[in-house]
């Protein structure tokens, strides 16, 4: 398996990993392809990946969120939140946004430390029944009862929450696996190291970005791209490879599947216009590992010069099927009746790689 001496510690995975090497997206503009990339569309306001899974399969642990992201702390990528929003699903299926630092969670303790539990408790319970008793109150509407699912959420989360991003108890060893010592992977191998502790506490979907905020901190390079990317994969590959590890070795990649992409690649040729080496949506890679993903497998090629997909191409719908399916989903059952249609993440495409399927 082909692979870049930029991430030299992903080279250990190659048995553990189905590389897509024909991946084609719609769009050669960060937002909209990212939009694409996460919700199957390239326009804002559809429900995202994690928010069809925790709608179609919900969570495992009643006391954090079904669906979890991390985003860089230099800032979020292009396109934003509706990157991981619910769009016209339950708006209870956002993605929650932890953020770095000791409190990643935003509002989540008691303004007032002197507030003690049976006080929390009877607000809460009093906020519910002023909602409740509003005229424009129905069980079936969705950003009321959102807001009190979310209230009781943000209320059990104060003791699960701190517990589950606590670093503190893990071993010397499995902090130096993540390169929690090293100050160029600390920050994203805490963020992989916490989504294992998410995942193994029963949180349906976690995503991780990096790149985002000023150019500096963003793979977006169109000229000096080794360069770039020597900086963007110092920071990432040794966390990544070291998620494979862990979850290898406690027995839960093969339950966990782990997805490592972007929203297009980069051409292989100089453009014009000073811009040298440009978006390209025709031919790039992504690879999936465990859940039901079979190792070792390259599926798909471009051309000569790494330009277009040239066989089994791989479009975005095609790439979300096959999520939904290692999900145990049917992307064509997996609907929600919107203005009068029937919506699915798949839109009216989608196929499920069966290549890569152990």
């Amino acid at each position: 398996m082909p692979m870049s001496d930029l991430v030299p510690h992903l080279h250990k995975h190659a048995d553990d990993i189905a590389l897509i090497r024909s991946c084609v997206a719609d769009s050669v503009v960060h937002a909209p392809a990212l939009y694409q990339m996460n919700s199957g569309r390239t326009s804002m306001g559809w429900p995202s990946l994690g928010s069809w899974l925790t709608y179609g399969l919900g969570s495992e642990n009643a006391n954090l969120p079904g669906f979890v992201v991390m985003a860089q702390p230099q800032g979020t990528p292009e396109g934003g939140a509706p990157c991981w929003g619910a769009g016209f699903l339950p708006a209870s299926h956002q993605g929650t946004l932890f953020r770095a630092g000791p409190n990643p969670i935003v509002n989540l303790k008691p303004a007032r430390p002197t507030i003690n539990e049976d006080q929390q408790r009877a607000t809460l319970d009093l906020l519910g029944d002023l909602n409740r008793a509003s005229p424009w109150y129905h069980p079936e509407d969705d950003p009321l009862e959102a807001r009190i699912a979310s209230y009781e959420l943000a209320h059990r989360m104060q003791s699960a929450a701190p517990e589950a991003i606590d670093l503190s108890n893990e071993s010397p060893e499995t902090r130096a696996l993540y390169g929690l010592d090293h100050p160029q992977t600390a920050e994203f191998g805490a963020r992989c190291l916490i989504a294992r502790r998410l995942v193994e506490r029963g949180v349906r979907f976690v995503q991780l970005y990096s790149g985002g905020g000023p150019v500096a901190w963003q793979w977006d390079a169109h000229h000096d791209v080794d360069a770039n990317h020597e900086k963007m994969c110092g920071l990432t590959d040794q966390p990544i490879a070291a998620l494979l590890t862990d979850l290898k070795r406690r027995g839960l990649l093969e339950e966990t599947l782990v997805i490592w992409g972007g929203e297009f690649g980069r051409t292989p040729v100089a453009e014009g216009g000073g811009r040298g080496r440009d978006h390209n949506n025709e031919g790039f890679s992504m690879w999936m590992a465990g859940g039901g993903v079979k190792g070792g497998t390259i599926l798909g090629a471009t051309d000569e010069i790494g330009f277009r997909a040239i066989e089994d191409r791989a479009h975005v719908n095609d790439l979300h099927a096959t999520i939904l399916h290692l999900m145990g989903l049917d992307h064509l059952r997996l609907t929600f009746h919107h203005h009068g249609r029937d919506e699915r993440l798949t839109d009216v495409g989608g196929r499920v790689l069966h290549p890569i399927l152990a």
